[in-house]
């Protein structure tokens, strides 16, 4: 199937949601459970405001979602595609012709 050039953009977007290192640390952090800000910020060497502005990329994007609990705010995965991308950019960056560092998300 051909896409046409409107679906080529959505899938280009989806691309830049996973082309800034941030967002993939924030997914990497919460791949084994849900965290809160405070959590993903405390877990990252960048901002509050830095973290959340990446969130709400992430959640804009339909890969996270996100629950009020309290005065909390706890993001979760909610894409299990995430795994198999990110799995599949890690395999293809072990290869012999890459650098000799084995990476795993």
């Amino acid at each position: 199937m051909k896409l046409d050039f409107n679906d080529l953009e959505r899938v280009a977007n989806l691309f830049r949601v996973f082309a800034e290192a941030t967002r993939l640390a924030l997914l990497q952090e919460l791949k084994d459970r849900p965290k809160s800000v405070g959590e993903l910020v405390d877990a990252l060497p960048t901002t509050q405001a830095n973290v959340s502005k990446q969130l709400k990329m992430l959640y804009d994007s339909g890969l996270v979602t996100r629950t009020k609990q309290g005065t909390s705010v706890i993001y979760e995965i909610c894409e299990p595609m995430v795994f198999e991308l990110c799995k599949i950019a890690c395999d293809k960056l072990n290869r012999p012709a890459s650098k000799p560092r084995k990476l795993s998300f």
